[in-house]
């Protein structure tokens, strides 16, 4: 869903919507909580009640990759990101693990001098 077609969804269905609004974390900014309530629009109809906390729970994993840099088992990542296709998130973070940073350290040491 683009931005306006949230926006749309969020008109024509605002009952899910002031449903969905009561789910939002005291500590998430509003680009945090933009992301995390397009994947909830997004998959709410596939995980109706009882199964609303897994919904919930897997929006938390897709929202902490994205916007903390957590890491989590593959599986689940790749769940997360095909439920999370399309959304677009501005000025995402981008994260290195530390052996990333380590190695281009190491490249950096060894890598050859410069002489003019």
């Amino acid at each position: 869903m683009a931005t306006m077609d949230v926006e749309d969804f969020i008109g024509q269905n605002r009952q899910l919507s002031d449903l969905v609004e009561t789910f939002r974390s005291f500590s998430e900014s509003e680009k945090q909580w933009k992301g995390r309530r397009e994947f909830l629009f997004r998959n709410i109809n596939d995980y109706e009640d009882p199964h609303l906390d897994q919904l919930l729970a897997l929006s938390m994993v897709w929202a902490n990759h994205v916007f903390l840099g957590c890491r989590y088992d593959a599986v689940l990542l790749e769940k997360v990101r095909e439920m999370a296709e399309g959304i677009v998130v501005e000025d995402a973070p981008v994260f290195k693990t530390r052996d990333e940073v380590i190695k281009q350290q190491q490249q950096k040491v060894h890598a050859p001098a410069i002489t003019h």
